[in-house]
């Protein structure tokens, strides 16, 4: 399984260092994808200088100290080599070799996020929404933009950097919200554009409404949360509110992420409870997140909203 994983990994890693194109975070394997047999419990992330080595499965210590010596050769900048058990309870992390780094501020698109390693399941910053947050930064222009689901509020720093007149972020971890503040904060950004509200979408369109008309939307929701979220049967409850929140011909950035549900799933919902909303194109993923199978990864649909006279 080694010669399999370096087999993948090296031409990878040769193609961004030759081509400059190695940046501070990125995802390097995708094994989730179950494009690459034998390794789909594998992903491998790069937040300079550590490698993330994600498992969903457990695995041999052996094979694992394999992994740690082909990064090492691969990737000689790299000064810390962790892993993260999702097959294990509350995901716990361990710094296999190196620096015990769990705090650090990763680059993006000219923009800075801070990130967290080790403490939780998630780091910050999901690198699959990568061209989303690009799409953001170059559609945002004096727009006013509400951020649903906003976690730690990247698409809000994106949307700023872009010339946005203001975000409204939406989210119940306060958390979160606090960490939003701080990539604000970090990226040196006019505090007075930006608003935080730590609340249950779903039981606040009304305080969401009174900041609106919004000229763009972007809703990137989980596809379920115990207690707050099942987004089968939640999305048509955001899909019927749009012609509530949204100015006449604004611009509507809708994200699934259940490998159960298709886009077909996303646009039939729109046809039937906000025929408003006009499907313009799909923004893809990074290139390294490849599917064997056609829609089972993150989706992300762009529509325009047009009043119906």
């Amino acid at each position: 399984m080694n010669s399999t994983l370096l087999k993948h990994l090296q031409p990878i890693l040769a193609r961004l260092q030759n081509e400059n194109e190695l940046v501070d975070c990125q995802r390097l394997f995708h094994g989730r994808g179950h494009a690459y047999p034998g390794l789909t419990h594998v992903s491998v992330d790069w937040f300079s200088p550590v490698v993330l080595i994600t498992l969903y499965q457990e695995v041999e210590a052996a094979w694992l100290s394999e992994q740690v010596t082909v990064i090492q050769n691969l990737l000689p900048q790299c000064q810390s080599i962790q892993v993260q058990y999702r097959s294990r309870k509350f995901a716990p992390s361990e710094v296999l070799w190196g620096e015990e780094i769990t705090a650090l501020s990763a680059q993006e698109h000219g923009l800075q996020y801070h990130l967290s390693l080790g403490k939780a399941q998630n780091s910050g910053l999901f690198l699959d929404m990568s061209n989303g947050r690009q799409w953001v930064k170059d559609n945002s222009k004096n727009k006013k933009v509400l951020n649903l689901f906003a976690y730690t509020c990247a698409f809000s720093v994106a949307a700023i950097a872009g010339g946005a007149e203001q975000v409204v972020n939406i989210d119940m971890s306060k958390g979160a919200l606090s960490t939003g503040r701080e990539n604000h904060k970090l990226n040196k950004q006019e505090a007075s554009k930006v608003k935080y509200e730590g609340v249950d979408i779903f039981k606040s369109y009304g305080k969401l409404k009174k900041y609106g008309p919004y000229d763009l939307l972007i809703c990137d929701p989980p596809s379920f949360q115990k207690g707050s979220v099942n987004i089968e049967r939640d999305y048509q409850k955001i899909i019927k509110r749009l012609p509530e929140l949204m100015a006449n011909n604004s611009d509507v950035i809708l994200c699934l992420n259940s490998p159960d549900l298709s886009e077909d799933f996303l646009l039939a919902e729109v046809a039937r409870e906000c025929p408003q909303c006009q499907f313009q194109y799909r923004i893809d993923n990074p290139e390294v997140f490849i599917e064997a199978e056609a829609g089972k990864g993150l989706k992300v649909l762009y529509f325009r909203y047009i009043e119906i006279s």
